[in-house]
């Protein structure tokens, strides 16, 4: 093991040693590229294009393409991406992940390798967790690409059909996981060719690579359809587990966040609903509405997992805290819920295309990702995903010290410390970012 290891970090070293020594010679063309009129480095982007159809691979314009792209950003927004900058694009467009501290400009690192594959004409998808990001990134970023010749779109949910295929057509496409994910599911719901919206999933580049294809890998991307009434029964069901007492008639496993009912439960749901085995095959419907009922009475929490928003259920997306409006929890647990906040129970759907983002993602002929936080779980993304993690080193030492976790009780007690150290802090005229 020990051999192993000396041999994977050694591996590691040559790697980042290789990407380094070609992020100088992008960074040793600085002053040739800064010669050329707006005209002379524009046309670059047709020089490259020429190039990979006579053959070269976008490998082939890597040094040339980056330095291009660099000298148009700072032309375009006034910003110069440093050397390590620089170096992080190399790692994306080897479809790796750059782990890159808080500040040094994720964004910017991502127009390097960005418009390098875009040069392709294939596509390349820009994923952000929300629409305000992909908008801001479009309009930002996207004015680098197009002063380079290359066509950027932004791919909104409020979008038509036509609009959308438009949008995937572009070079560049700004668009969220959630987005992208759902047309994938409805062009598989198309009867012709014609009718889907996407081409052949290109080349993505994630941001916050790490919530996305980590902690939201397994999370299930549905399109329901053929609606069935069942409003009475999720009533029924509601009415009972509100009546349960905690520990007697059912127990709840926090970790595992499951509900399940105990002897004297059972006994009670038989007896209300007149049945004499609640497990029997024929009440397995009824199970399957009372187990609902109990995730939503005791596992999910209002103004957490979800809010009453107009007498209605609107989920809340956990990682950023944003609603998620015109979304339904699925398998009956939306009703369920519906049923516990006493609003208008809507018709229970069928599940007609489902798909995860773990799944949905390895479809891109290349993956790549940045984020903060990403060394931790580089064993799952090189098993899952076949993408290795980079530590881009900081432009400048970093200042910052770290202090050891620290474990409360609860969230009760950690939030009250925040609120202390914030109005600690905050008399001294120290700023302060709360993440």
């Amino acid at each position: 093991m020990t051999n192993f290891l000396r041999n994977l970090f050694s591996n590691e070293r040559k790697l980042m040693k290789n990407i380094e020594d070609k992020a100088q010679l992008v960074d040793q063309l600085k002053d040739q590229y800064e010669a050329l009129s707006d005209e002379e480095l524009q046309n670059q982007t047709n020089i490259f294009r020429q190039r990979l159809q006579a053959g070269e691979t976008l490998d082939d314009l890597l040094v040339e393409a980056f330095a291009t792209a660099r000298e148009a950003a700072k032309r375009v927004i006034g910003e110069f991406p440093y050397l390590v900058q620089i170096i992080g694009g190399i790692v994306l467009h080897q479809g790796d992940i750059a782990e890159m501290k808080t500040g040094e400009g994720k964004t910017l690192t991502s127009v390097l390798p960005v418009y390098l594959n875009a040069l392709s004409g294939k596509g390349v998808h820009v994923i952000t967790v929300n629409e305000y990001l992909a908008q801001r990134d479009a309009e930002w970023m996207g004015e680098i690409h197009r002063f380079l010749g290359l066509t950027v779109g932004t791919n909104l949910r409020q979008l038509t059909a036509a609009e959308k295929r438009e949008v995937y057509h572009t070079d560049i496409m700004y668009t969220t996981n959630s987005e992208v994910g759902f047309d994938y599911l409805r062009d598989n719901m198309v009867t012709t060719v014609e009718n889907r919206v996407q081409r052949p999933l290109n080349f993505a580049l994630v941001d916050e690579v790490d919530s996305i294809l980590v902690d939201e890998s397994r999370t299930p991307l549905i399109i329901s359809g053929g609606a069935k009434n069942t409003a009475n029964l999720y009533m029924s069901a509601d009415k009972l587990v509100k009546s349960l007492i905690a520990e007697e008639d059912y127990e709840v496993d926090v970790k595992t966040r499951s509900v399940q009912l105990l002897e004297p439960g059972v006994e009670k749901a038989e007896r209300a609903f007149r049945i004499n085995n609640l497990y029997d095959v024929d009440n397995t419907n009824l199970v399957h509405h009372l187990n609902q009922a109990l995730k939503a009475n005791y596992i999910f929490t209002k103004d957490v997992e979800y809010v009453v928003k107009e007498k209605a259920i609107v989920i809340v997306d956990t990682f950023t805290g944003r609603l998620m409006e015109g979304r339904e929890f699925s398998d009956g647990l939306h009703q369920a819920l519906e049923a516990k906040e006493g609003v208008k129970i809507k018709e229970e759907t069928a599940t007609m295309a489902t798909i995860t983002y773990q799944n949905f993602f390895r479809l891109y002929s290349k993956l790549a990702g940045m984020t903060g936080t990403a060394k931790t779980e580089e064993e799952e993304f090189l098993s899952i995903y076949n993408m290795r993690v980079f530590e881009i080193p900081t432009n400048r030492p970093i200042q910052r010290l770290d202090l050891p976790d620290r474990i409360f009780g609860s969230k009760k007690a950690k939030f009250e410390a925040i609120v202390q150290e914030v109005i600690r802090i905050n008399e001294t005229g120290q700023p302060i970012l709360v993440g």
